[in-house]
């Protein structure tokens, strides 16, 4: 089964395709005209999805060696995320599918993000516990079965993706601020600034990190004054730690209350090495697995939908209607 997958939720224009469970394309271009502003400007992306999504689809097939025609199924997010990006995207594959009546299934990105897992280990079955940590979303689901989502904590304000872009541009790191983040922290001191991990204490599994912001943001303004001697790389270093800590601590809390033994952790920020290795270090005590998909399946991509799209086919799942609209704020939770 060949599976063409579209994502266009937020700034990257996105496009993949699957054969069955494996990716065999993944196309992504990247928006470069949000640097200057610190963040994503939505009429700006949905302008530069327009512009760049016919490219896009050329090259994914291209890379798969297929034609248009040979698609069984296309997949495309329908949400959550920009309501003028979702749009682009969503209808251009709307359409493909109308014109070459394929079956047509409109994705929830987040799920999206959870099957990315299936590039990783195609052979894996529920039960297992999910986090998806991006910079819009930081989510912690428990999957019973396939196409069954249980949430079972969310960050209570920012994401944790959000947190480190707004603390690496206290920081003057640059944008995005993941990758910046990670790399001032390898030359800093973890310890070198006492922030307070976040949520400590707390009997559920809900997330929060604009106190640690706030926090990242008064020491700034503390060491601008000549009050603390950390360097910008220990702050930003002090600052992961805590971060890495609350995402750790908190998702193996629920695998034991749920007795899950595989975890799956996706999203932007799964692609942070000191995360990784946390998450191993912790899960190998525990007897645990954890699974993380392939660099450049971290972030937003359409092989991750292709692949979600694969599940719903494979499962037998009524296609969706060609007069489904976006859904900007559209919440994952099946029972």
């Amino acid at each position: 089964m060949l599976v063409l997958g579209i994502d266009t939720s937020c700034d990257d224009t996105a496009i993949g395709v699957s054969r069955d469970n494996t990716v065999i394309s993944n196309i992504i271009a990247s928006q470069v005209s949000h640097e200057a502003f610190g963040g994503v400007m939505p009429e700006i992306a949905s302008r530069e999805h327009l512009m760049a999504i016919d490219r896009v689809l050329e090259l994914a097939l291209e890379e798969a060696k297929i034609n248009l025609e040979d698609v069984n199924v296309i997949a495309a997010t329908r949400g959550p995320g920009l309501a003028g990006s979702l749009l682009v995207g969503f209808t251009f594959a709307r359409a493909l599918a109308f014109a070459l009546q394929k079956l047509f299934y409109a994705m929830h990105h987040l799920e999206g993000h959870i099957q990315a897992s299936l590039a990783s280990d195609p052979n894996l079955e529920p039960p297992f516990l999910a986090l998806v940590v991006s910079g819009g979303h930081t989510h912690l689901f428990d999957v019973p079965k396939l196409g069954q989502y249980v949430l079972v904590g969310a960050t209570k304000d920012d994401a944790a993706g959000e947190a480190f872009d707004k603390v690496a541009r206290l920081l003057e790191l640059g944008f995005p601020g993941g990758p910046a983040i990670s790399n001032a922290a390898k030359l800093g001191d973890v310890r070198g600034y006492p922030f307070s991990v976040p949520m400590q204490g707390q009997k559920g599994f809900d997330f929060s990190y604009s106190g640690i912001k706030n926090a990242a943001r008064l020491a700034v303004a503390a060491r601008a004054r000549g009050e603390i001697q950390a360097s910008v790389n220990d702050i930003a270093a002090s600052f992961q730690r805590v971060v890495i800590e609350s995402l750790v601590n908190t998702t193996t809390r629920a695998a034991k209350h749920l007795c899950r033994d595989t975890i799956v952790v996706s999203g932007g920020v799964a692609a942070n090495q000191a995360l990784r290795e946390r998450f191993e270090t912790v899960v190998a005590r525990e007897s645990w697995r954890v699974l993380f998909p392939p660099q450049g399946l971290n972030t937003d991509n359409g092989a991750m939908i292709a692949l979600a799209g694969f599940v719903r086919a494979a499962r037998g799942d009524v296609p969706d209607s060609f007069v489904a609209g976006v859904e900007p704020y559209w919440a994952l939770a099946r029972g």
